[in-house]
């Protein structure tokens, strides 16, 4: 291949891409070069100078490794390849002098620093640093400033990388952070003191190198050392993100995102970020009986006896699967319920998504695919808050010349886009017009439709044009949910024909599996099973308490039909046990014990059933089936799928932070006084 170069580095020839930078260059041939400034999801600086290596017969002076393309590079007087070293007495030097100067303001505070421990200055300043220093003068102070309650700042150790101002500015899109002054005054600061107004702010505290920016409620409360790391999936969204939990002996201490290039790339929101504190509130930790209109405490036997006897009785059941089920628990109740001729729904919202179709449930696109699409259409849909990480990857795509769409109610998306309208007309004369002379539409192209789209009473209807549309203009499909375990459940056929008014209507004892979203009206017997105390619990007359995301093993498929495993990272409080386990008790205490007595022996019996789910991280091909586009319910607008992003599902409710947080937007959205 022409673009291909060969270079040599530390005397090993290697043959690389042209466009790629030296340090990259150097990391595929396994060296390590320091940096502060470099990601390699953001734009070059090239300010921190720490990455600088010698080009043998180039300049007399060393090049920064990351602003340097291997293009760049001259060979050698007799045509050999041009030479890279990284371990030369110059570059050993040149690293020393940089890692002084980085010093010389930075305040000894490692002892009480958050970053201790994980910090990329401690490292860097020990493998590549001196053991003294030359500067004398009274080093500078500057300012913290007030980035909202999710980021606390310490703004005398910043060594001005600008990685926080080029990750605000390119991936959340906001414009509140910025660099000003010159020399010696030069600061990283907050314009007109303006808070962070974004989704995914608590990225910059793991893009800062040092201890500048730190999260402010994990502030002081744990060592890295003595936190016990565990890799999972978040259930925030149904984006799937990959993420890391921390906990200190049985308690959560913080989420981390884990690199996914299909999926979150290295982002997560602040919701899945944060809201570890809701899994300690308001959680269920024994089992209540109602009697006369109040709930009292009940053993596990007393609790199984009466949720099996209010079962044997019933005329009809119905099951229930909340938003953040595992598809492990959804398939025991789907067993359970449905061995009593019950009926079992998913579909909480209303959502008309077709049993049985997965191109018309999860579409025919993968999240990846939308860093090369050309042309974007957002039906029904605000990625802003139904999930901020895809949106950061649409605006990435609009960032390299993508066009995108949207119809649906006005919203700021964070990039530019073309409002096509707010509801079915505008989607109708989409799917219906001719789009063979429209060279954007001609390029590669996605259709991403929300659950706003499809919860009316035409949501089926809406879901035919959208996939007409997509066929028209040669598009592929997504469907983006709201709900975690929505796609998982589909995919087990957790469905009822009719949806949910079908599934409840006439049911006199429903069993509902953390569908907190939902009211359920007078009349029917209610058994509860989740992990905290919200609208569901209220409701219940027997409540079973279940383990949350963080603890216990369970299977989730995210938004584009890829099954993913999250881990137990701490055990679940009180007497509160796994979820599919309180299903397999429950059916033993009915008579009617469900064919297995561990987690491997269900998976087995789900995968038999549905084998794709077998191939974790995978996205299995979906056969096109398109939806006959009937008639839709006049001109309206399309409703919003997530009114509030904060508030979302009981463990978000649950969380002090969250509330904060849903206040402070709920006040900004307000309009401003005169003054202002």
């Amino acid at each position: 291949m022409s673009d291909l170069r060969t270079i040599v580095i530390d005397g090993r020839e290697i043959e690389v891409p042209a466009a790629m930078t030296l340090i990259q260059a150097c990391e595929e041939a396994g060296i390590e070069i320091p940096r502060f400034c470099y990601h390699e999801r953001l734009s070059i600086a090239g300010n921190c100078r720490m990455c600088l290596v010698e080009i043998v017969g180039g300049p007399p002076k060393p090049a920064a490794s990351c602003a340097m393309q291997v293009r760049d590079l001259r060979p050698g007087r007799d045509g050999e390849p041009p030479q890279v070293r990284t371990n030369s007495p110059m570059v050993k030097k040149a690293r020393e002098g940089v890692m002084e100067f980085l010093l010389i303001n930075h305040p000894l505070d490692c002892p009480i620093c958050d970053q201790g421990g994980e910090c990329d200055l401690q490292d860097q300043a020990m493998a590549y640093g001196v053991d003294f220093s030359r500067y004398r003068e009274p080093k500078r102070a500057a300012e913290e400033l007030n980035l909202g309650p999710l980021v606390e700042t310490h703004m005398t150790r910043c060594i001005s990388c600008t990685r926080c101002v080029r990750f605000t500015t390119e991936v959340a899109g906001i414009t509140q952070m910025g660099q000003t002054g010159r020399g010696e005054d030069a600061e990283i600061t907050n314009y007109l003191g303006e808070t962070l107004k974004s989704n995914l702010q608590g990225n910059i505290i793991d893009l800062c190198p040092v201890g500048a920016l730190v999260s402010k409620p994990y502030a002081f409360t744990a060592r890295p050392w003595e936190l016990t790391k565990t890799e999972s999936i978040d259930v925030m969204d149904a984006l799937g993100s990959n993420i890391r939990v921390d906990t200190k002996g049985r308690e959560v201490m913080r989420f981390l995102p884990r690199n996914h290039d299909g999926v979150n790339e290295e982002w997560i929101s602040d919701k899945t970020r944060f809201v570890w504190d809701g899994l300690r509130r308001q959680r269920l930790d024994r089992p209540y009986i109602r009697e006369n209109g109040k709930l009292r405490p009940a053993s596990w036997p007393e609790a199984l006896a009466a949720a099996a006897g209010a079962i044997a009785g019933a005329s009809k059941v119905a099951g229930l699967v909340g938003d953040l089920a595992p598809v492990e628990a959804a398939y025991a109740l789907k067993s359970l319920v449905e061995g009593q001729a019950g009926y079992v729904e998913c579909r909480t919202d209303g959502a008309q998504l077709p049993a049985g179709n997965r191109s018309a449930y999860v579409g025919t696109a993968r999240i990846e695919e939308i860093d090369t699409a050309k042309y974007i259409m957002l039906v029904g849909t605000n990625p802003a808050v139904e999930a901020p990480v895809l949106n950061a990857r649409i605006r990435k795509a609009w960032l390299s010349g993508a066009v995108v769409g949207h119809i649906g109610v006005a919203a700021d998306l964070t990039y530019e886009h073309l409002h096509v309208g707010t509801g079915r007309e505008a989607l109708a004369k989409s799917a219906s017009r001719d789009h063979s002379g429209d060279p954007v539409m001609d390029a590669p192209s996605l259709v991403i439709v929300g659950q706003g789209a499809l919860t009316g009473e035409d949501g089926a209807a809406v879901l035919g044009h959208a996939m007409a549309l997509a066929e028209k203009t040669g598009s592929k499909l997504l469907v983006l949910h709201s709900a975690a375990s929505r796609v998982g459940a589909m995919d087990i056929g957790a469905v009822t024909e009719g949806g949910l008014g079908a599934a409840l209507d006439g049911a006199d004892v429903i069993y509902n599996l953390g569908a907190d979203e939902i009211d359920i009206a007078d009349g029917a017997f209610v058994i509860y099973q989740g992990s905290h105390g919200d609208r569901g619990a209220h409701r219940a007359d027997v409540i079973l308490p279940g383990a949350a995301y963080t603890e216990e093993n369970g299977l989730f498929v995210n938004t584009e039909g890829r099954p993913q495993l999250a881990m137990r990272a701490s055990f679940a409080p009180g007497e509160a046990k796994e979820n599919w386990a309180i299903l397999r008790a429950l059916s033993g205490e009915m008579g009617a014990a469900l064919p297995f007595d561990s987690l491997a022996q269900l998976r087995q019996a789900l995968v038999a059933e549905v084998p794709h789910l077998a191939r974790i991280d995978e996205v299995a091909e979906n056969a096109w089936q398109p939806v006959e586009p009937g008639t839709l319910g006049g001109a309206g607008d399309f409703g919003a799928a997530v009114t509030d992003f904060y508030l979302t599902n009981p463990i978000a409710r649950a969380s002090t932070l969250m509330a904060e947080l849903s206040a402070l937007a709920a006040a900004r959205g307000r309009d401003a006084i005169a003054a202002e």
